[in-house]
């Protein structure tokens, strides 16, 4: 039974990881059909880096909407995904590169349906690791 129960959560695992990908993948090719696939029905909010929270699912669609009509916007990429699963939902937390910057960012699905949905969004700048600061801080002039 114990071997059932690692399988099982393990696929939730790999479920989950997918659905994080599904969704930088819609992020990338600005397909909102497929961000709106992603997400949950009711009870989704969303934090956009330098925004205010937006709550609702036609808001946050409408927020995808204005994102991925502006020509300057640049590639979003995801990487380093790490995962929490406690009963029903599902964070993945990963690193997202925006521009040559680093964002921290956390995906919190929830399970429904048989398959994990998205209810929040939240990316927010990452500050460089201690030693780069310190090496920032240096100078020879």
């Amino acid at each position: 039974m114990p071997e059932r129960i690692q399988h099982c959560q393990s696929m939730d695992e790999s479920a989950l990881i997918d659905a994080n990908a599904a969704y930088y993948r819609a992020f990338a090719a600005r397909d909102l059909g497929a961000m709106s696939d992603l997400w949950a029905a009711e009870g989704v909010s969303c934090v956009h880096p330098g925004w205010p929270v937006i709550v609702g699912r036609s808001q946050v669609l409408a927020s995808y909407r204005d994102i991925f009509g502006n020509p300057g916007q640049e590639a979003v990429s995801a990487h380093d995904p790490h995962t929490l699963i406690e009963g029903g939902d599902g964070r993945v937390f990963c690193i997202e590169e925006v521009g040559g910057g680093l964002l921290l960012a956390t995906n919190w699905f929830r399970w429904s349906t048989e398959r994990w949905r998205l209810v929040h969004h939240q990316a927010s700048p990452l500050a460089p690791p201690p030693s780069a600061r310190r090496e920032a801080k240096q100078s020879f002039h």
